[in-house]
């Protein structure tokens, strides 16, 4: 059967022929998969197939914008497009991925958990993505697109908005790794100080590992000097071309607030945009094809499995299938009980960085004591007296002042090894779960041997810091009246003893708090990884018991019409699996 442009077709009976080595369109297999979806009862996998179907046809990749809070990434965006489409702010802004695509007239649309979109004017947008107004989602958004008249996006290049790194909101690392499998490429917006680290190289890591094409931007060039850029760039450009094990293109160093404003020099923004235009023309066909062939690979891998299933239900006893089930369920419910073992040994990683951290708190309290006390009782003859209420809050600020001299400095190393360590804990949570849960296949749930990487490192278990510098203002200035009248009195009779005392306590209060946080921050980080874990594996375990009880209902209403039924529905699995397998092999032309 010839097609329109006079090539063989793969269609065949409704499906594809394994005869053809010619290629087929990237779109018209998606669409394709998406019917076996639905044929197979995985009405998720359809739609997600339907959804790429569309992107592939349209021509349109993912330029995902990725980088730490604070970096100027939707500012950059908005410069890049033209418009100030993007909320932006001096807070944690982003709350769910943004897609910036072209459109004939500037619009924008969200798509709640439900998979409905709704329209909504372009100023409504920051309701529903921003942290502000929908902190760690509340809303249920699971997206957001918004469509402008660029010329940069005219082509098919999009940019993705996703959530920043290093907010105070700890939903938001897992919403933007869970969209990395979506990425065809990426704009890596760095600062100077720092330039990168932490869970950003984590992050960026991961992207670079899945696409080609990355493009580094050093964004607020303006409040850099010259010197600090280029040492930024250097680092960068090294650490990454060690860790992805390849080389690092130019970093382009541009403030998209001078961008946007029209002042000051242009310095590289010309590069950046030939940058991007130059990823449309040379790469934007490779990057459809490339997002499109990962789309099927992960789709069909989850579609073979519900056919192995279905055909493993079918050549099996119903009495078999029941008594399998049965099993299952035993085993899960004893796999909730031996939980409590998993649970112990997270709670021996738990204790043993408690003690690791509670040691080097201790080591520096001891000393920062001494010396800030020291350092206070010598600067306090140089305050001000004066009236009661204005002497407490100078002695107290004194005490702010000196506790902050003495933790900031010391925070940053603290902050990089907890980092480390977090990072270690991580990896070593998911090889525990991975090691109970090989334990459970080799114990009778046989499921889990389709699934080898169930709990991946990269799935999102990571939980951002939380730390932050608590200066205890209203320790520092009680509003209480009585406090007040006390302080009056107190300076009228020239007893400000109890005011130095009660500032000594005070700065002890804020260097024993602030150094405990970084602990107590890296426990509360570890307890949530641990919880998501636990989840997952609570939530894979569910998912294999439904899909087998599925299969034995499918099974079981097959069956009952006799054994050429059962022929036939075998012979119609066998053909699926090899068309979904077909689909997957061939070459994309889109």
């Amino acid at each position: 059967m010839k097609g329109s442009d006079g090539s063989s077709s793969l269609v065949q009976d409704g499906g594809l022929s394994t005869e053809t080595t010619g290629s087929v369109d990237g779109a018209s297999r998606l669409l394709r998969l998406a019917d076996l979806s639905q044929e197979l009862g995985a009405d998720p996998v359809a739609e997600e197939a339907r959804e790429l179907a569309a992107r592939v046809a349209e021509g349109r990749f993912y330029v995902a914008c990725v980088g730490q809070f604070k970096r100027g990434k939707s500012t950059l965006l908005n410069a890049l497009v033209g418009y100030d489409v993007v909320p932006t702010g001096f807070v944690p802004v982003t709350a769910v991925p943004t897609v910036i695509r072209f459109g004939e007239k500037l619009h924008a649309r969200i798509r709640m958990h439900d998979g409905s979109w709704r329209d909504i004017p372009i100023p409504e947008l920051k309701e529903y993505v921003t942290e502000e107004l929908n902190p760690e989602n509340k809303k249920g958004v699971d997206g957001a697109e918004v469509f402008v008249p660029s010329s940069l996006l005219s082509s098919g290049m999009c940019f993705v908005d996703t959530p920043g790194l290093g907010s105070v909101w700890t939903g938001n690392t897992a919403t933007t790794r869970a969209f990395i499998p979506h990425i065809d490429a990426a704009l890596i917006v760095i600062g100077a100080d720092p330039p990168i680290a932490g869970e950003e190289l984590v992050l960026v890591e991961a992207v670079g590992k899945q696409v080609q094409d990355l493009i580094l931007v050093i964004n607020k060039a303006d409040r850099t000097s010259d010197p600090e850029r280029a040492a930024a760039a250097k680092f960068t450009r090294e650490i990454l071309e060690k860790r992805l094990h390849r080389p690092m293109g130019e970093v382009f160093e541009v403030s998209a607030s001078e961008q946007i404003e029209n002042k000051g020099p242009l310095r590289d923004w010309a590069k950046l945009l030939a940058s991007l235009y130059h990823l449309v023309e040379d790469s934007g066909r490779n990057l459809v094809r490339s997002a499109c062939d990962r789309g099927l690979q992960r789709l069909s891998e989850q579609l073979l499995a519900v056919v192995s299933e279905d055909r493993d239900a079918l050549q099996r006893p119903i009495e078999e299938s029941e008594r399998r089930i049965e099993l299952m369920k035993q085993t899960i419910g004893e796999a909730e009980r031996s939980m409590r073992e998993l649970g112990f040994l997270f709670m021996a990683e738990q204790q043993r960085i408690s003690d690791l951290f509670g040691e080097r708190h201790r080591q520096f309290f001891h000393i920062a004591w001494a010396e800030s006390k020291k350092e206070f009782d010598e600067t306090l003859p140089s305050v001000p007296r004066g009236f009661g209420p204005p002497y407490r809050r100078r002695v107290m600020r004194l005490a702010q002042e000196i506790s902050r001299r003495k933790v900031m400095p010391w925070l940053k190393p603290e902050q990089e090894e907890g980092e480390r360590q977090y990072r270690v804990v991580g990896a070593r949570f998911v090889e525990m779960g991975n090691t109970f849960l090989k334990k459970l296949a080799d114990a009778g749930l046989s499921e889990l041997t389709r699934m080898p990487h169930a709990l991946d490192p990269e799935k999102g278990f990571r939980v951002r810091s939380r730390f932050t510098f608590e200066g205890f203002i209203t320790l520092a200035s009680p509003p209480s009246p009585l406090r007040w009248l006390a302080d009056v009195f107190l300076s009228l009779v020239g007893a400000r003893k109890m005011i130095t005392n009660e500032a000594r306590e005070f700065l002890n209060h804020l260097l024993e708090t602030n150094t405990s946080r970084v602990q107590n921050d890296i426990l509360n980080r570890i307890e949530d990884s641990r919880g998501r874990l636990e989840a997952e594996i609570r939530k894979l375990l569910h998912e294999i018991s439904r899909i087998a009880e599925q299969a034995l209902d499918r099974a079981r209403r097959v069956k009952e019409e006799g054994t050429p039924a059962v022929q036939s529905a075998l012979a119609r699995l066998d053909r699926l699996e090899q068309e979904i397998s077909v689909l997957t092999e061939l070459r994309s032309t889109s």
